[in-house]
């Protein structure tokens, strides 16, 4: 089992939850969250004062999943949240040792 993490930019979160449920991905977390990469934040103009901004408004996805689903997976949120652009973001998978659902006490696989 994998658990895959993406971070996205926060207007592509429908189209990578649509290509996902497309590859059979049942189940999905988002969290809104704020970073910065390369593009290392940008700067605007308020009021007339121009400030920085260091920290980016971004999705974070989580993914549990088969092992056999992973490449599919990461294929499914790659094109779908590419603009082509600087601050695309990032995908990272992790081993998943055990899940456990805690209504049905199910383990492993069965309870993803």
């Amino acid at each position: 089992m994998k658990l895959v993490t993406a971070i996205i930019k926060p207007f592509k979160l429908d189209d990578v939850r649509e290509s996902l449920s497309d590859v059979g991905v049942q189940g999905i977390t988002v969290t809104e969250v704020k970073g910065f990469g390369r593009q290392k934040g940008h700067t605007e103009l308020y009021r007339g004062a121009e400030y920085v901004v260091d920290f980016l408004p971004k999705v974070k996805l989580e993914v549990a999943i088969e092992a056999e689903k992973l490449e599919q997976v990461i294929e499914a949120i790659s094109h779908a949240a590419q603009t082509g652009k600087i601050g695309d973001g990032k995908i990272f998978v992790y081993d998943l040792k055990q899940v456990v659902r805690i209504r049905t006490g199910e383990v492993g696989e069965e309870a993803l």
